[in-house]
């Protein structure tokens, strides 16, 4: 009998977090990497909310607050959720946890069981499916192509759902591929939820502020009221407010969904970081103007990736609606060898073959469920952006 716990071999450790630490060794070690796999924006907190962080220092605001967020960022949380969304709910309804992540192992954990299901679109952010097998249910990945956008149809989804389905988790927009659910594809969704009373809906919106062109964010249980008693909408301040590491992330959902993951975090971390607590509280509640103009650096950025990588050999990329990721398709190069001898006959080989070839970083497709492709972060320079492309267009042309 082994010393580790038999959940542990359920899980696979990040894959991104794994890319983005090998790339660091490598520059360590005087290579030239350009790093493509964080998901990071580039940008500085705003200086705000760094001010609000010094003040709560300076204020002595350093003591253990109530175990899921202090009641001024529940209140500014109520706030966000009826300005930008239309929905209503009570400080009650709302979790603060250590990260978006924290939020989502909370509410899994506290409702998951050995045998229950939970549906999850692939290419899906790489911690959805292990959370839940850590908890002992099973992840039912349902398979979405590029022609769909990335998207799963509402005749999918029906198609998943068995008596054992607990959860369908939905990512709009995606980490990895971009990808955003319209109001018209949302309500086929919770159209399907509907008519299923056991099954919950877990919403991760982190990515709700970083929309492009004409593109309208909504979320589930503002399409559809009907299921906010069985409705956890995720949202964070790390994306939006470039605050990753300050590791703030709140839910708001059914108060006793809400209870029993407070019950969870007062037996693991108990209450996150005050002093990013009241940071947040000032992000929400303060200037909002910064986002409309990080927002046109990212779509600019976008642009020139997909019209790059569109023109390196063998490789096809969608237009991503939101995010900061891209999601080329790396199929024109599987079965062909690099210039520098390897054959690439998956998505992981294209990836660190590109990494030890050209030094440039991505996170291959299966680590999302979905090959043959790989996941290119423009959240960095255009001058890095447009190098690192220039890099992938020689590597793919220099394929045989």
């Amino acid at each position: 009998m082994g010393f580790f716990a038999d959940s542990l071999s359920r899980i696979k450790p990040s894959a991104t977090i794994a890319v983005t630490d090998k790339a660091r060794e490598l520059r360590a070690a005087g290579r030239d990497v350009i790093g493509l796999g964080a998901g990071e924006p580039d940008f500085d907190t705003p200086d705000n909310v760094k001010a609000a962080a010094i003040e709560a220092i300076r204020a002595g605001k350093t003591k253990y607050t109530a175990v899921d967020g202090i009641p001024e960022l529940k209140a500014a949380i109520v706030a966000k959720f009826e300005r930008e969304n239309g929905l209503s709910y009570t400080p009650q309804q709302v979790s603060v946890g250590t990260g978006g992540k924290q939020v989502l192992f909370n509410a899994l954990m506290a409702t998951l069981n050995p045998g229950d299901e939970v549906v999850i679109p692939a290419p899906y952010w790489v911690s959805y499916p292990e959370i839940v097998a850590l908890a002992g249910a099973t992840p039912v990945i349902v398979t979405t192509t590029e022609d769909d956008g990335f998207r799963m149809s509402a005749a999918a989804l029906e198609a998943a759902i068995t008596p054992k389905t607990k959860w369908v988790i939905l990512n709009s927009p995606s980490n990895p591929s971009g990808a955003a659910y319209s109001e018209e594809a949302i309500r086929a969704l919770t159209d399907v939820v509907l008519a299923h009373p056991d099954v919950w809906v877990l919403t991760d919106d982190m990515y709700e502020h970083l929309v492009y062109d004409d593109f309208v964010f909504c979320t589930p249980a503002q399409v559809e009221p009907r299921l906010m008693d069985r409705t956890l909408t995720l949202n964070g301040v790390s994306k939006a407010y470039a605050m990753t590491g300050w590791r703030i992330g709140f839910g708001a959902g059914p108060v006793d969904l809400i209870r029993a993951m407070a019950k969870l975090q007062s037996q693991s971390t108990t209450n996150p970081s005050s002093i990013s607590q009241w940071a947040a509280v000032e992000a929400l509640q303060g200037p909002q103007d910064f986002m409309a103009a990080n927002q046109e650096v990212f779509r600019q950025r976008r642009d020139l990736v997909v019209s790059m990588l569109n023109q390196a050999n063998g490789i096809d990329c969608r237009m991503p609606e939101g995010a900061f990721y891209a999601f080329p398709s790396c199929r024109g190069a599987i079965g062909r060898t690099s210039a520098g001898g390897r054959l690439i006959d998956n998505d992981q080989a294209f990836v660190t073959a590109l990494l030890e070839e050209e030094g440039v970083a991505a996170v291959h497709g299966a680590a999302f469920g979905l090959e043959p492709f790989f996941r290119v972060s423009y959240a960095t320079s255009v001058e890095a952006l447009e190098e690192a492309c220039t890099r992938i267009q020689r590597f793919c042309g220099g394929l045989s």
